[in-house]
């Protein structure tokens, strides 16, 4: 059975940190892996998640299996979580929540849903956008279309441009929307666009699927729910992949979720219905320690508190790099204008780096950087700025 078998084609970014790791220079730069680091280069255990998993441990009873859709009260903390605490859609019951291995996990069963429910439906991903998107969606024999989103020579939104693809999308297909950290390009929509966008996507009779993978990173967990908020002031029925890897930390747990607004309540349970389905025969139900996590912290006064000012501080020393990246590049003459950085948001940037320049980074100088440019700003550090930027310099 196996003599014929090829070798599998490696992950473009995971691949990247096997090079990395193997690389034996000790000022070796990783910024291409969508993983937080702080400023010593270290992926830290919030002291909430601490905290919190203390408290598991002492409590915790069985290891019996959770329900398809996860614990009951994870799912309520992440719909008040997305919407905000006595939002009508949570009092009215027209979201239904599942709990997902993290918001990979989540895409794949609804993109499991659409081919099964909605077979001719297409989805319409950001061109660009997050390059798992595509092959999560082909995978489930879900086809993938681009829309306009990024303006190459400004390195902002492309609106007019965005907005006429929209109007080319039939009837009956979906939309991929990043709630906000746009991934890779760090380019957010503003609430008002956003509210142009649920209009047009109205008009249209296309249904948004929001994945916000992001919430804390742009400008505060609360702030960052306006763009999903002024779409649902329009738009009745949707679906939302959410994750806790980034604003928790909770990357090996695999904890996220996948929600669905509907127009009414049992519209929502019959839709939900469907998804179970889907789970049962992807993997029967969620991994339980980083929903407890969650679960744990969101429902504490005051470790929620706590957990705000974390998010906070990580939110805070990414756009610290940002604006630290910009002047140092300045600083050393870069003639070529970075500024850009600064107002895009999240762990990423397109950084407008070629090909060619990122290959050179990596060869000559052990900074790893995706091929189309695309930055972790998180990867940077006021101790390795000097050196990044001295072959930014070098290589332009």
């Amino acid at each position: 059975m196996f003599e014929k078998v090829q070798i599998a084609p490696p992950d473009p970014i995971l691949a990247l940190t096997v090079l990395f790791k193997a690389d034996p220079n000790p000022d070796k730069i990783n910024l291409s892996v969508g993983v937080y680091q702080d400023a010593t280069g270290k992926t830290p255990v919030l002291e909430t998640v601490k905290e919190a998993e203390k408290r598991i441990l002492e409590q915790e009873n069985s290891k019996g299996y959770l329900p398809m859709t996860g614990e009951p009260v994870y799912c309520a903390q992440v719909q008040e979580l997305l919407f905000g605490e006595g939002n009508e859609i949570i009092t009215s019951k027209r979201a239904a929540t599942a709990q997902c291995p993290r918001g990979t996990g989540a895409l794949r069963v609804a993109g499991d849903y659409l081919n099964k429910l909605h077979p001719d439906a297409k989805i319409w991903l950001s061109n660009p956008t997050w390059a798992n998107h595509n092959t999560i969606f082909e995978a489930a024999g879900v086809t993938c279309e681009k829309y306009a989103y990024r303006d190459a020579k400004t390195n902002g939104l492309d609106f007019d441009a965005m907005c006429a693809s929209i109007k080319t999308i039939p009837a009956g297909d979906v939309i991929l929307l990043h709630g906000c950290c746009h991934n890779p390009t760090g380019i957010d929509p503003t609430p008002e666009q956003w509210a142009i966008i649920g209009d047009l996507l109205v008009e249209q009779g296309v249904t948004p699927l929001v994945d916000f993978a992001y919430q804390g990173l742009a400008d505060g967990l609360e702030e960052d729910r306006a763009g999903l908020l002024e779409l649902l002031k329009k738009v009745k029925q949707l679906f939302i992949c959410s994750s806790f890897s980034k604003n928790f930390g909770l990357y090996r747990e695999r904890t996220g979720a996948l929600t669905v607004v509907a127009d009414s309540a049992e519209q929502a349970s019959t839709v939900m219905s469907q998804v179970k389905l889907r789970i049962r025969y992807n993997y029967s139900n969620p991994p339980s320690h980083g929903g407890q996590i969650v679960a744990t912290v969101l429902s504490d006064k005051a470790l929620k508190a706590q957990w705000y000012e974390e998010v906070a501080g990580i939110r805070n020393r990414i756009n610290e790099m940002r604006h630290l990246f910009v002047d140092t590049l300045k600083a050393k003459g870069v003639d070529q204008d970075f500024s850009f950085i600064i107002d895009q948001r999240g762990m990423f940037s397109f950084s407008g780096l070629t090909k060619d320049q990122v290959l050179q980074l990596r060869d000559k100088y052990s900074i790893y950087i995706v091929d189309s440019g695309r930055i972790n700003v998180a990867g940077m550090t006021p101790d390795n700025m000097d050196r990044l930027c001295d072959a930014i310099k070098s290589v332009l």
